[in-house]
């Protein structure tokens, strides 16, 4: 009898997600990072799956497919159907959702950015002397020459690991509209990023205490996985395209 694989190889982006989620672990024992040090490496984790998701855009492929079945297969009444343009139009409309969404979520990260570095790094008189950009870029070099270079190679990999294998390997870009896509990161960035900026103030507020950073990074561990599960869940409980079947 052929033996099943093992739950570690079922999920091989999973477990690279988790793996790269622990460098926080190795940088609060070795490198005594501070409660900012491991939220600007989860937001330079945003611009990640930003970059991620273009080639996500670039390659998804749902457009093609006939809108009616696209609209049974996520379960919209008949009624609800309104009349599409040729598919090729709405494929080709990536041509002008790739640069807005590249301005737009480029905006939203550099807003989150300054957010966080304003209300947990900016404690620092001498990196705010040449004002709030000057001061996140000697911050961020900082936490670079501090191992943070390790976090930044591993959640690169667990991305692209999560892109090969579940977007190109299993066939998500075939079910993925070019705006199902463009809205994706959203969701997920707000709901894992609230938690974790109010659990980083809850512990700067209680001196930060490692054993609550270790909390925080097992807490962001636990939910990013969630919303990693649930969101290739959507996508795989969607036929391919008619074509590929």
């Amino acid at each position: 009898a052929v033996e099943k694989p093992t739950p570690i190889l079922r999920n091989l982006p999973l477990t690279f997600l988790i793996a790269a989620n622990l460098m926080p672990v190795a940088g609060v024992m070795l490198w005594g990072w501070s409660v900012f040090e491991i939220v600007a490496l989860y937001w330079f984790e945003n611009v990640v799956i930003g970059a991620v998701n273009i080639l996500k855009l670039l390659t998804c492929n749902g457009d093609l497919r006939d809108p009616d079945e696209l609209r049974r297969d996520k379960g919209l009444p008949a009624y609800l159907h309104t009349p599409s343009a040729p598919a090729m139009v709405r494929h080709g409309a990536k041509i002008f959702l790739i640069p807005f969404f590249s301005f737009h979520y480029g905006m939203f990260c550099f807003v989150h950015g300054i957010f966080v570095f304003g209300m947990l790094g900016g404690k620092d008189k001498e990196t705010m002397e040449g004002g709030p950009l000057s001061g996140m870029s000697v911050m961020i070099s900082s936490i670079y020459e501090s191992g943070g270079s390790w976090f930044v190679i591993a959640i690169i990999a667990s991305h692209l690991v999560s892109f090969g294998w579940n977007f190109i390997g299993k066939g998500e870009y075939r079910r993925a509209t070019a705006s199902d896509v463009m809205k994706a990161p959203y969701g997920r960035i707000v709901v894992l990023h609230i938690t974790i900026i109010f659990g980083a103030f809850v512990i700067t507020a209680l001196g930060s205490p490692v054993f609550l950073l270790l909390v925080l990074i097992v807490g962001k561990i636990a939910l990013d996985a969630k919303l990693h599960l649930r969101s290739h869940r959507k996508l795989s409980e969607l036929p391919p395209d008619p074509i590929a079947r």
